[in-house]
């Protein structure tokens, strides 16, 4: 049963973190004028609501209940992306897309601890790998454009 909670922890950390990218993504959207970035911005809102879903139906299947709506202590961490609410009063551009470059780099250092521990996340496994490589994308389109916008 211990094991099971573990799993269940795990994946409510990476909702805690998927729900940061959501509202991070739509925050940066909300003020951000450029039409490219927005339309990224809102893409990548929605993939985490998607994931989110993903995430609660596996909680739910191992016995726990999914009613994380907020970021917690992992959260907080990965709340790097409230460094986008300080970049988004300035509304520049690439200080936004510098945040939410280390956002994503701390969603995925957890979906890494999570997949490294295979043996606990078996039936599930292909999920997180997936949306880990969802995030990687979304990560390399977002330098991407900031490497654009910096030169």
């Amino acid at each position: 049963m211990e094991n099971n909670q573990d799993i269940i922890a795990d994946l409510k950390s990476l909702i805690s973190i998927v729900n940061d990218g959501k509202e991070g993504y739509q925050s940066a959207a909300d003020v951000i004028e450029n039409p490219t970035l927005k339309g990224v911005f809102l893409k990548n809102a929605t993939q985490r609501f998607v994931y989110e879903q993903e995430l609660k139906a596996h909680i739910l299947k191992h016995g726990g209940v999914s009613d994380n709506e907020e970021g917690g202590i992992l959260g907080f961490l990965h709340r790097t992306w409230i460094g986008i609410k300080e970049a988004l009063s300035s509304k520049e551009e690439t200080s936004v897309l510098s945040a939410i470059e280390t956002g994503e780099q701390a969603a995925l250092d957890k979906y890494d601890q999570c997949i490294k521990d295979y043996e606990n996340h078996a039936d599930h496994l292909e999920l997180l790998i997936r949306q880990r490589a969802g995030i990687l994308d979304a990560l390399k389109e977002v330098e991407v454009l900031h490497q654009e916008l910096s030169n």
